[in-house]
C-alpha cells in the first residue's frame, strides 16, 4: 500500500495540540514509517519518534514559568526566546532527558522544515541519532524570526520552517510517502492574512531580501498549502486531525492549566479519529 508519513504543523504552543495527538498514537500503537515536523512540530514531534509519551507536557508544564523558557528576559540576555542553551542542552540532557538511544533505534524517518535566511527556501534536515546536531536542527526549525537568533548549521544561516514551509505535505509525498496523517493546529476554515509586523520584518531582516520576499508572501503559501491538504483528504491520500475550534492559546503562556487544556483538545481529538485512521492506515 505504499509508506505512510506523519506531517505537523507548527504554531508555538498549539503545539501541545500535536503532542496530544501523537500521545495517543503512542498510547494504541500508531507507527508511521516518517514524520516530518515544522517548528514547534518538530520540537514537540520528536517525542514521538523516541516514544516518550507525555514528555513534551510535561516539560512544558514545569518550565513554563521559568525565565529561561519563553519569556522577554530570556530574549534580552541571551538574544533567544527561548534560551538555546537551556532548551536545548541542558533541558533534554540533565532536567528530562531526551531518550536518543530510543530516539536512534526507531526506524522511522523524522525530518526538521528550516528556512535558509539567504535564499528564502525551506531546507529539509533528517534527523538520525537525536544528539547535539539534531537537536541544533530543531533549534533551528522553531527560531521565530526578530525574537531567535539565526542558527548557524552546514553552511546555512536558519531561522523557523514555518516561513517556508509550514504544512510540508507536499514534501512528504515527493519522498515517497503516498499516505499521509496530517496534524493541522488551527481549525477547518481558517484563513491566514499577512503579517502585521512585516515593517519591523523588513528592517530587522533587511540584510536577507530573499528571506523578507518569503515572509511578505507566507500566508498565500500557507493558505495555497490548506487547500492543497483539503484536496488530498477528499481524494483520500491524507488523513487530517485539526482543532475543532481556535484554539487560543497564546504564543508564549506561565500558566500550566492553558497547557493541558489544548494538550486535552489534541487527546480527544484523537481517540476521536482512530478507528477512521486504523482504517486509513491498513
Amino acid at each position: 500500500m505504499g509508506r505512510t508519513g506523519l506531517v505537523m504543523e507548527g504554531g508555538a504552543m498549539r503545539g501541545l495540540f500535536t503532542a496530544g495527538v501523537t500521545d495517543v498514537f503512542l498510547q494504541n500503537g500508531i507507527e508511521l514509517d516518517g514524520a516530518v515536523g515544522v517548528s514547534a512540530g518538530a520540537t514537540f514531534g520528536c517525542n514521538y519518534k523516541s516514544r516518550q509519551m507525555g514528555r513534551a507536557l510535561r516539560y512544558n508544564k514545569r518550565f513554563c514559568g521559568d525565565p529561561r523558557y519563553g519569556s522577554i528576559k530570556s530574549w534580552l540576555r541571551s538574544g533567544d526566546l527561548y534560551d538555546a542553551e537551556f532548551c536545548y542542552d541542558t533541558l533534554p540532557r540533565e532536567l528530562d532527558v531526551f531518550d536518543t538511544e530510543a530516539f536512534a533505534a526507531n526506524p522511522m524517518a523524522f525530518y526538521a522544515v528550516t528556512t535558509d535566511v539567504r535564499t528564502g527556501k525551506p531546507v529539509y534536515h533528517l534527523c538520525t541519532d537525536g544528539g547535539y546536531d539534531d537537536l541544533q536542527w530543531i533549534r533551528a526549525s522553531a527560531s521565530i524570526p526578530v525574537v531567535s537568533r539565526i542558527v548557524e548549521l552546514d553552511g546555512y544561516g536558519l531561522l523557523d520552517g514555518g516561513i517556508s514551509d509550514s504544512i510540508p505535505l507536499a514534501f512528504m509525498e515527493r519522498e515517497g510517502y503516498e499516505r499521509n496523517v496530517v496534524i493541522l493546529t488551527q481549525p477547518a476554515g481558517f484563513v491566514k492574512k499577512p503579517y502585521s509586523v512585516m515593517p519591523l520584518f523588513r528592517v530587522v531582516l533587511r540584510a536577507y531580501p530573499n528571506l523578507i520576499h518569503t515572509l511578505a508572501e507566507r500566508h498565500v503559501h500557507y493558505n495555497e498549502q490548506t487547500a492543497y491538504v483539503a484536496q488530498r483528504e477528499a481524494e483520500g491520500a491524507a488523513f487530517v486531525l485539526r482543532p475543532p475550534e481556535a484554539l487560543n492559546i497564546k504564543a508564549t503562556t506561565d500558566d500550566p492549566a492553558e497547557l493541558q487544556r489544548v494538550y486535552d483538545i489534541g487527546r480527544a481529538e484523537a481517540e476521536r479519529s482512530l478507528d477512521g485512521l486504523r482504517s486509513f492506515l491498513v
